[in-house]
């Protein structure tokens, strides 16, 4: 038990490192959190304080940061990110044309973005067929292949005007 007492802050030490290496591949917070309470039993060892408090202050400190600063870090970093869709959500939702003949409810897409996709149509859907130039909607992406249905037609907002000749 002695060890501990004269060597202790070699201990935490070593809990400080281990905790921040650890946070390095992380980027949590929790374990920086973590070295932070560890920090506290150092300084508690070196103000000579017995072994089970240096413990005990490591400890409450490493809760009161996890639950008090963490939350507030977390907010800070991922302030700003990019809020810009990506990979399979950036897809869902576009509109696209039939670029080859469904048939049996499989066919391929050109989307709004100009990606071509093997498509195949929801289980939902009907009719298996769909003729090249048909407008249609991502509903889903089921591996490489787009799940689509077919659009909604526009409203004609121009009404039709008679002419007399």
């Amino acid at each position: 038990m002695e060890f501990l007492v004269e060597w202790g802050w070699v201990l935490w030490l070593a809990l400080i490192l281990v905790f921040v290496i650890i946070e390095v591949f992380t980027l949590d917070f929790t374990f920086l959190m973590l070295a932070g309470g560890s920090l506290g039993g150092l300084v508690a060892g070196f103000l000579s304080a017995p072994l089970w408090a240096q413990i005990v202050i490591a400890g409450v400190l490493a809760i009161l940061l996890i639950f008090l600063v963490r939350p507030s870090l977390l907010r800070a970093f991922r302030k700003g990110g990019d809020e810009t869709p990506s990979n399979i959500d950036a897809v869902l939702g576009l509109t696209g044309r039939v670029v080859k003949q469904f048939v049996d409810h499989a066919g391929q897409v050109k989307l709004a973005n100009g990606e071509t996709w093997t498509a195949r149509l929801a289980d939902d859907i009907p009719s298996g067929d769909l003729a090249e130039g048909t407008r249609v909607v991502v509903q889903r992406i089921d591996g490489a292949t787009a799940v689509v249905v077919p659009a909604p037609q526009p409203a004609d907002p121009t009404p039709a005007v008679e002419t007399k000749d």
